[in-house]
């Protein structure tokens, strides 16, 4: 290398800006000693950004000469980062990228900026939008969401879900402009009761959330919403209407063992609204119970195994036998459905069957409960080599008497198997009769009409209208062993068995005392005039084959 070319400086700052100059966004030459940078060259863009000007000021050196410094003395070819300047007013944001021709070159390198600025304005100004309820101006339930998420420990922090009673008439009767008004007017009545550092949140049609922080105990979140339930205690004037506004308020805290996972402020909020349905029955603020939830969870999952059992025709009835008391003789078989699962786990009627009442299941299970008893019955007739003597029981729920073609059902069952209705025992509860009286009444009579023997089960223990029971086709009541069980030592209960009793022979009604398990229990009954008794005294429930062989004529 001549001597010439060895004094020759390192950057020509002309040649360096004629190059950056035809960049179209901002950009520099920046040079180091090996210690500190400083601008070699800056471009038009660069300086109308003022990131540099003609005085010397260089704030784009002021901000990044260390991690240029940092760079060239590395041995990368390119870097790139997001770079922020500026305060919060007039803070800009930029993605610079550093880069050099090769690893060796450390006197030099080109910064080239983008400048994001106005497209972070837009993404916030779009999650500003998304996450805000047009309508009030809080927080939606994403925002909402997101602001518990935010909250690095929310286990001194407590959700509440405030939920508007009646809300869905309002809006019907007044109109949705008036349901919007009264919304805006209950938000600002909510917000007026909490604390200034209080979140409050529009997350859902008529559901407002709270995000609060619990500084000594729990019973904090129950002091506020004492004072939401005061605020909305005055009456709304919208128009010329004073509309009374109640709530129910569920609340959920943080640290539970539930919400330490990424949605674990979804979580929060989603136990707050459960712990709401609680409020709503008890009429109170409640807050959320893990184990209740763990209930809920467990009927999902009882719900999944038995559509499986039902379709797959894993089901069986069992059969318990109902008994004259004047002689002991087996009248009838009432049929109860039973499971098993897979596992051998035996999950009993009071545990599947309200979640099949819940869920619709009980359409596909009375179904087959239906056509299985009748098929049944029809093969202990052909084993017997005739009539068995018995008819067979089936229970009905109210929801097969709204939903279901019960008499078809019925009809097309006795059709199929050949029998005669009058084989057939047909059981109602009283809930039956208070869902829809007229239209049970309407389906009782074409049962009536296809023989079939009509029996109020569990009597006494719902509200059916005695009037309206005296106009329904009822052939038998059924007394519930609720008032059987323990009878003789108990005079109010033996009263209301006796005043069952007198009501079922002025109606013209036979009678089955439920819970028998001793003689003396079913000789009393019987000298009380009832006419027929089931119970653990006769037999359990038995399997098919047992069930047949107690009523098996001696030649069969």
């Amino acid at each position: 290398m001549s001597t010439a070319s060895a004094t020759r400086p390192l950057v020509d700052p002309v040649n360096a800006l004629l190059a950056v100059e035809l960049l179209p966004i901002p950009a520099a030459i920046v040079g180091c000693d090996g210690v500190t940078a400083s601008l070699v060259a800056a471009n038009r863009p660069l300086r109308l950004a003022g990131l540099a000007d003609d005085r010397g000021r260089c704030p784009l050196i002021d901000g990044l000469g260390d991690r240029i410094a940092d760079f060239l003395r590395s041995t990368e070819i390119t870097c790139s980062f997001a770079w922020t300047i500026g305060e919060t007013i007039d803070r800009r944001f930029f993605a610079v990228t550093f880069s050099r021709s090769t690893p060796d070159l450390r006197s030099r390198c080109l910064v080239t900026l983008i400048n994001e600025t106005a497209h972070r304005h837009t993404e916030r100004s779009l999650h500003r939008e998304m996450t805000t309820d047009s309508l009030t101006g809080l927080p939606n339930r994403q925002g909402f969401g997101d602001l518990i998420e935010a909250c690095e420990d929310r286990s001194d922090h407590a959700v509440l879900v405030v939920d508007l009673d009646r809300f869905g008439r309002f809006n019907a009767c007044l109109g949705s402009l008036s349901g919007d008004e009264l919304l805006i007017s209950v938000a600002r009545r909510i917000r007026g009761a909490l604390r200034a550092r209080d979140t409050l949140a529009r997350i859902g049609g008529d559901e407002f959330g709270i995000f609060m922080a619990v500084d000594e105990d729990r019973s904090e979140a129950e002091h506020v919403a004492k004072r939401i339930r005061l605020a909305l205690a005055a009456p709304f004037r919208l128009s010329e209407y004073e509309i009374k506004v109640e709530c129910s308020i569920g609340i959920a805290f943080g640290g539970d063992e539930h919400d330490d996972g990424e949605d674990g402020g979804e979580e929060l909020i989603r136990h707050a609204q459960f712990a709401v349905n609680r409020a709503k029955v008890t009429g109170k603020a409640e807050a959320y119970q893990t184990q209740a939830f763990a209930v809920v969870r467990e009927q999902f999952a009882i719900e999944t195994q038995l559509r499986r059992a039902i379709e797959n025709g894993d089901m069986r009835l069992a059969f318990q036998p109902i008994c004259d008391l004047s002689d002991g003789r087996i009248v009838c078989l009432e049929a109860l459905a039973r499971w098993r699962t897979p596992d051998g786990r035996d999950i009993g009627p009071a545990e599947f069957i309200p979640v099949a009442e819940e869920s619709g299941l009980i359409l596909p299970l009375g179904r087959w409960a239906l056509g299985e008893a009748t098929r049944t019955l029809a093969a202990w007739d052909e084993a017997a080599g005739g009539c068995c003597g018995v008819q067979v029981a089936v229970n009905l729920s109210p929801i097969q008497l709204q939903r279901d073609g019960i008499v078809g059902l019925v009809g097309d069952a006795l059709a199929q198997t050949g029998l005669t209705g009058d084989r057939l025992k047909l059981e109602l509860t009283e809930s039956a009769l208070v869902a829809d009286p007229e239209r049970t009444a309407q389906t009782m009579r074409a049962l009536k009409d296809l023989g079939t023997t009509l029996a109020m089960d569990d009597f006494g223990t719902g509200y059916s209208n005695l009037a309206h029971l005296q106009t329904l086709p009822i052939d038998i009541l059924k007394i519930d062993r609720s008032f059987v069980t323990g009878m003789l030592a108990d005079r109010d209960k033996i009263a209301i068995v006796r005043a069952v009793l007198s009501l079922a022979q002025a109606l013209s009604m036979r009678t089955v005392a439920e819970g028998v398990e001793t003689n003396a229990l079913a000789q009393t009954l019987s000298a009380l005039g009832c006419n027929m008794g089931q119970g653990f005294l006769y037999a359990r429930p038995l399997e098919s084959a047992d069930a047949y062989a107690m009523i098996a004529p001696p030649s069969a």
